[in-house]
């Protein structure tokens, strides 16, 4: 059985496209670079076929000013300074490149024929010269593999007999996703030590962690760094307790439910009092918060950064940003200049600020200067305490001392949130937020977006957090959409 947390990797293992002496010839398909542009160094000891159009549409791409533009412009750098330690048209060994290879020690070579191709490719597009190249190979038994993020151009290529596979490097198993917290049975007496003493050693829950599963090994479940348990008696149902395990100690710490409201918001449930927890405890440093719409993430968020920042100065601003990928048209087609098209795009975050600066969402908050919540939002933003903005325009930041949220961080690649977190300064919190059910990025789903990826390779870490908030708490009626729809 596969750990959880365990990446599927594209080796020389993996069935169908090996030759004789067990080498593979990968060919690439566009998206995969615009992906993530290392990906040019995971086939390791396996042959890398890159058709010519890949390189005409990487250089097309280029020229955008976005995530995809910078990908693009990073790939063919990559491969100028690959073809530097040979002829890439014949084929340059990757382990020339030394450490800058990533252990890769296969062949890497540009395909610039233009093969005849089965009448269904006779159209003259991109994609069909890209597939004739993977054809080409599979008429000369070499049963190469093609590799695209694109679903259509895979189903065309696997039509073809051609083995077919999406990029997995970087894939997750969204169905055994970590949810940052463990319902566990336990005696009455460990609830009540834990709350009598402030904490409770891991050891003493070894027996509600085992697992006897029927016709398998029993196995004892781990309790990671900022993990979360809601105890339950296993004689009084009504009885229980919740704890998080405290980074780099052996103890669970109680967590009690709250006392006065965060900027005016009281968790509703469980998963959001776990998840406040995190938001309000300065020493986690990344958490992400994965839920369904309704869940209240960007919410508890919002309210836990600007607690943070305008009541307790902790950091010095709150910088809320979203990626451009809206659900249709590109922000282009907004209506206005950029300011107006830019505050169309970011009003879901506006939304939210408005509640919690209103008279219900924060009493506490009001001033007579302040004549509505339209006008304090914007004092805050004038005077730099808040500041929205897509994610395109913080990209070579240096982010210190601030709290920084990113919503709708499933529609970025694994590859843009690395880039995003190694942008974190001193003293800065960062927080993903998004709904994986939800994507709107073509080339990413469940298992390869970046806010699954993070949830997955950053568990277990002193500094990071996660919770997956589970129940709807917008309404009634959201709650039923939620569930039936």
């Amino acid at each position: 059985m596969r750990e959880p947390g365990a990446q599927r990797h594209m080796t020389s293992q993996a069935s169908g496209g090996a030759d004789r002496d067990g080498v593979k010839h990968f060919v690439i398909d566009t998206n995969v670079l615009l992906h993530n542009p290392d990906g040019l160094f995971v086939f390791q000891e396996n042959h890398l076929i890159i058709p010519y159009p890949v390189i005409e549409e990487l250089d097309t791409m280029k020229r955008r000013e976005d995530d995809v533009g910078r990908n693009a412009r990073t790939a063919i750098r990559h491969l100028d300074r690959i073809r530097r330690q040979g002829v890439l048209t014949e084929g340059v060994d990757l382990s020339t490149l030394g450490t800058a290879s990533r252990g890769a020690t296969g062949r890497i070579w540009i395909d610039t024929q233009d093969y005849n191709r089965p009448a269904i490719l006779s159209d003259d597009k991109p994609d069909n010269r890209i597939i004739a190249v993977a054809w080409h190979l599979h008429q000369q038994n070499k049963r190469a593999v093609f590799v695209s993020k694109d679903l259509a151009a895979r189903i065309k290529s696997d039509a073809l007999g051609i083995r077919t596979e999406d990029f997995e490097n970087q894939k997750v198993d969204a169905d055994r996703l970590y949810t940052g917290f463990l319902e566990l049975v336990t005696p009455r007496e460990q609830i009540d030590d834990l709350y009598r003493d402030r904490m409770l050693a891991v050891e003493r829950l070894e027996d509600s962690l085992r697992i006897e599963p029927e016709g398998e090994d029993p196995y004892v479940r781990e309790l990671v760094p900022n993990q979360f348990v809601i105890l339950k008696d296993m004689e009084d149902e009504a009885h229980s307790g919740l704890g998080r395990r405290l980074a780099d100690t052996e103890h669970i710490i109680p967590v009690a439910p709250q006392k006065k409201p965060t900027f005016g918001i009281l968790a509703r449930n469980v998963q959001q009092t776990m998840a406040l927890d995190l938001l309000l405890d300065d020493d986690v440093k990344l958490i992400t918060l994965l839920g369904a719409a309704g869940t209240g993430k960007t919410l508890l968020a919002i309210a836990a950064g600007m607690a943070k920042v305008f009541q307790e100065e902790r950091y010095e601003k709150l910088l809320v940003a979203r990626p451009i990928m809206p659900m249709g048209r590109d922000i282009g087609y907004l209506p206005g200049d950029k300011d107006e098209k830019l505050g169309a795009w970011m009003q879901p975050i506006f939304d939210n600020l408005q509640y919690l600066l209103s008279t219900r969402g924060s009493p506490s908050q009001q001033h007579a200067e302040s004549k509505s919540t339209e006008q304090r939002v914007d004092k805050l933003i004038s005077d730099g305490r808040l500041v929205l903005e897509p994610l395109t325009y913080i990209r070579g930041r240096s982010i210190p001392h601030q709290f920084m949220i990113v919503d709708e961080a499933q529609n970025l690649s694994p590859h843009e949130v690395k880039t995003i977190i190694s942008r974190v300064g001193e003293g800065t919190k960062l927080v993903l937020t998004g709904d994986i059910g939800q994507i709107d990025n073509p080339y990413l789903d469940q298992s390869s977006n970046g806010l699954s990826y993070s949830v997955e390779r950053m568990r277990g870490l002193g500094l990071v957090g996660h919770i997956t908030l589970q129940r709807s708490e917008r309404s009634d009626l959201a709650s039923i959409a939620a569930e039936r729809l």
